[in-house]
């Protein structure tokens, strides 16, 4: 009884704190984009302050974020839909013990490959994904 108590007041209390974070924060933009600030630019300045450890700690985690929430989005689909035989294989990430250091590194050097213009025009996640299946798809 207790651990289905304990489940259902963390449950209740996080869909209260997503209420309160919803009327308070500002709407996304109608085009479906989280957030439109956050270019490929912007993560590549953050990744690059090498001695700025709030940068860093940003980039690290924001890198780590779109790979998960990849990951998670993947599953969650091959899990809902019925997909081509090999089709979940060919879009998911085989990073088996790779670590996040590394991938940052994989981005910013094909980010340096980019002009800065389509940086600022690229969002983050594409930019990021883009490169991660580029070095680790499963195919």
């Amino acid at each position: 009884m207790k651990p289905a108590l304990s489940v259902a007041l963390c449950a209740f209390t996080l869909s209260a704190a997503m209420a309160v974070q919803a009327q308070t924060a500002p709407q996304a933009p109608a085009s479906g984009s989280a957030d439109p600030t956050f270019s490929a630019y912007a993560l590549v300045q953050q990744c690059t302050a090498k001695s700025d450890n709030a940068a860093q700690g940003q980039c690290v985690g924001a890198v780590r974020g779109i790979v998960r929430g990849y990951q998670y989005g993947v599953l969650f689909l091959s899990q809902r839909a019925s997909l081509p035989v090999g089709e979940t294989r060919r879009v998911s990430l085989c990073l088996p013990d790779t670590q996040v250091s590394s991938i940052v590194d994989d981005f910013l050097a094909d980010a340096k490959q980019v002009s800065e213009a389509d940086l600022r025009r690229t969002p983050a996640e594409v930019a990021v994904l883009g490169s991660v299946h580029a070095h680790h798809a499963c195919t």
